[in-house]
């Protein structure tokens, strides 16, 4: 089959590598339908060392179980599934917590023999865990929206569920990439009183204020936080939702959260400490957030998007097909794409 190898910065490639087969009796097997490159994708894209061999990438698919392994009940040939971004058994004590990226018997995409996301097909360990039966044909207009359960939107409502935003909360998103959308998008549907999306990408920005953002600030650094506080008779939001994962954005979040509120990061950190000295800890801050546990919130995400009250899809603004996923990869690297969606 086809499947993308990243070889370093700036290099991707679609390769012709072995077709999945089934190695476990918990596994099963996956046509992929529509992928997408994650924001997180771009990490290894702007700094990863050449490598001759290469590595598989992406964690976003949605397709057909073509089989499945003796050990796999509820599932069969032909139907429609998305899986979350790590694969997970659904059973162990940290998955019966909801934190199925801590699954004792789980894994991530695209490493340790695993196939990635992006290619033609994929075998799912833990299938029977892993996999969400989706109840729509494979040519439904919903099938964008569907993906977006596999990271995208579960991450942007990990981080409002977090944070504790919930009907008269105030929230600050920071970051109009397709994961601060996505939290703007959670915190409306969580009944967010005002929703502060800060992001200066104007065709972003104006999704954030469907999604639900009640004010937009487009400044930066002092001027930013000044601004936030004029929206706030000068005290902050209760909470701010971190989607970018840079010390400048945390930072930022800090300076506008109200005294005794919430900052929830999700933007995958890019620094090794954090500023969180005496005087947050006199205002009463508390930092939490993480990475998301996708399977953890599909069974409550997904009837939304069916009776057409959510349309998280919206964020991919661009559809390449495989051997075009390089384009799709530079666009999002130079920003003239928000989310790219690759059809095999």
């Amino acid at each position: 089959m086809r499947a993308t190898i990243i070889h370093g910065a700036g290099d991707v490639r679609v390769e012709t590598v072995p077709d999945p087969t089934i190695h476990k009796p918990t596994d099963a097997l996956v046509r992929v339908l529509s992928a997408c490159i994650c924001g997180s994708d771009l990490w290894p894209y702007g700094t990863m060392p050449h490598s001759e061999e290469g590595a598989r990438i992406g964690h976003e698919f949605l397709g057909i179980v073509e089989d499945v392994g003796a050990d796999v009940s509820g599932l069969r040939s032909g139907d429609l599934v998305v899986a979350p971004f790590v694969w997970a058994d659904n059973t162990c004590d940290f998955c019966s917590e909801g934190l199925q990226t801590s699954c004792r018997h789980g894994g991530m995409w695209a490493r340790d023999g695993v196939d990635g996301g992006q290619g033609e097909a994929v075998r799912v360990p833990q299938a029977q865990g892993t996999l969400v039966k989706l109840p729509v044909g494979q040519d439904s207009t919903l099938l964008p929206s569907l993906l977006s359960l596999s990271d995208v939107f579960p991450t942007g409502h990990h981080c409002a569920v977090t944070a504790g935003v919930g009907p008269r909360t105030s929230v600050t998103v920071i970051g109009d990439g397709a994961v601060g959308l996505s939290a703007v998008l959670a915190a409306k549907r969580l009944g967010a009183e005002q929703i502060i999306l800060m992001g200066r990408h104007k065709d972003r920005t104006d999704l954030g204020r469907k999604f639900g953002a009640t004010d937009v600030v487009a400044e930066r650094g002092d001027e930013g936080v000044e601004r936030v506080f004029e929206l706030t008779d000068g005290d902050g939001t209760h909470t701010v939702l971190e989607c970018v994962g840079l010390l400048p954005a945390l930072e930022t979040a800090f300076s506008v959260v109200r005294a005794g509120g919430v900052v929830s990061r999700v933007g995958a950190p890019q620094y090794a400490e954090v500023p969180f000295g005496f005087p947050d800890f006199l205002r009463n801050i508390t930092l939490t957030g993480g990475v998301a546990p996708a399977r953890a919130y599909i069974d409550e995400l997904l009837p939304d998007i069916l009776e057409g009250n959510i349309e998280p899809g919206k964020v991919f603004d661009r559809t390449v097909v495989l051997d075009d996923i390089a384009a799709g990869y530079q666009a999002m690297a130079d920003r003239t794409a928000l989310k790219v969606l690759v059809r095999p």
